[in-house]
């Protein structure tokens, strides 16, 4: 697409970052500044009943500050990243449509590639075989899942970390039900152009990411929250989901980080001590696949944060930071603001 017709597109916002960084505030205070409404990218926030775990700001906020995309699903149901990348675009379209722009924030860098790459059709999920795969994990371990789709589809699996267990069960149960790799459909796929294509064929597109200067400040942070949400009841929480008898800890709501943690300890297989320190390191392991992510992100605009600092002056400059990133970009200059 050359510049002149790129021009005429309606502009959106990413706004990304590690686990525990402030997106969430940053971008309820850019709609004072700007005609922005908010889209949440975040895979636990999407259910119902799981709010003090992820972190779900306050029915409050949410009341005064709409986000889309938040309690959508029951945690027993599934969701995907091309589920959220159809439902994104349709809010987008629909926030466009009202003369407003759509702000994307959170931390699922999966549904941020899925919408930002476009998405390659596939086969439709099997339940019987995903069970069967769920079971073997929970025999063997999702490692071993790993060598097994390694067997038969290496280039899936070199691209996967033996924990990400979702996306290894699909790529196998891809190859299970129809005998042919997800690379493969995926080259097919490449070749006869995706089903959605990449969102800048739709928008101007800026995308901001909130990095932290010093990691054991965030990892401290990190800390601190996951304490505080065992203080608000978050134990209460995920004990209500466990009694519920219908979920079980393989489901994608029940592996979220700090819930998983929370299920073994009510489950007795792990104790309290050992819950609170492996929720903790899981919470920091994420925030470092999300930094992994956001080091190979092209076109992105970092905002580097100090977090030793107080707390308004933190925001203030980080509010100030990013307006200035805004104002030379299509934002500013799509808007009568």
């Amino acid at each position: 697409m050359n510049n002149s017709l790129k021009k005429l597109l309606p502009s959106a916002i990413f706004l990304m970052g590690p686990t525990a960084t402030g997106k969430t505030d940053l971008a309820v205070a850019l709609r004072e500044h700007l005609p922005v409404e908010l889209i949440s990218v975040d895979s636990a926030l999407v259910y119902k009943g799981m709010d003090i775990g992820s972190a779900k700001p306050e029915p409050e906020l949410l009341a005064r500050v709409p986000h889309r995309l938040i309690d959508i699903r029951d945690p027993l149901e599934p969701y995907s990243a091309a589920d959220f990348s159809h439902d994104a675009r349709k809010a987008m379209g629909e926030i466009t449509a009202s003369g407003r722009i759509p702000l994307l924030v959170g931390g699922t860098m999966l549904y941020f590639k899925a919408l930002l790459n476009g998405l390659a059709d596939s086969p439709p999920a099997d339940d019987k075989i995903r069970q069967e795969i769920e079971q073997e994990a929970a025999e063997k371990g999702w490692p071993y899942i790993h060598e097994q789709l390694a067997l038969v589809d290496p280039e899936s699996a070199a691209q996967l970390h033996p924990n990400h267990s979702q996306r290894i069960q699909r790529a196998l149960e891809v190859y299970r039900v129809t005998g042919k790799t997800l690379s493969a459909f995926q080259h097919e796929q490449r070749e006869k152009g995706s089903v959605l294509g990449p969102i800048t064929e739709e928008y101007q597109l800026t995308q901001i990411a909130l990095i932290p200067e010093d990691r054991l400040v965030l990892h401290q942070r990190i800390e601190q929250r996951f304490n505080a949400m065992l203080g608000q009841g978050f134990e209460n929480e995920v004990r209500q989901l466990y009694q519920r008898g219908d979920l079980h800890p393989d489901l994608p709501s029940m592996r979220a980080v700090g819930y998983r943690q929370m299920w073994q300890y009510l489950s007795s297989e792990i104790d309290y001590d050992q819950m609170l320190q492996q929720g903790v390191a899981a919470t920091r392991q994420l925030a470092k696949r999300q930094l992994t992510w956001l080091r190979k992100w092209s076109d992105l605009h970092e905002i580097q944060v100090d977090y030793s600092a107080g707390k308004e002056i933190i925001f203030d400059k980080i509010l100030s930071n990013c307006l200035k990133i805004l104002k030379k970009a299509p934002i500013y200059n799509n808007t009568s603001q």
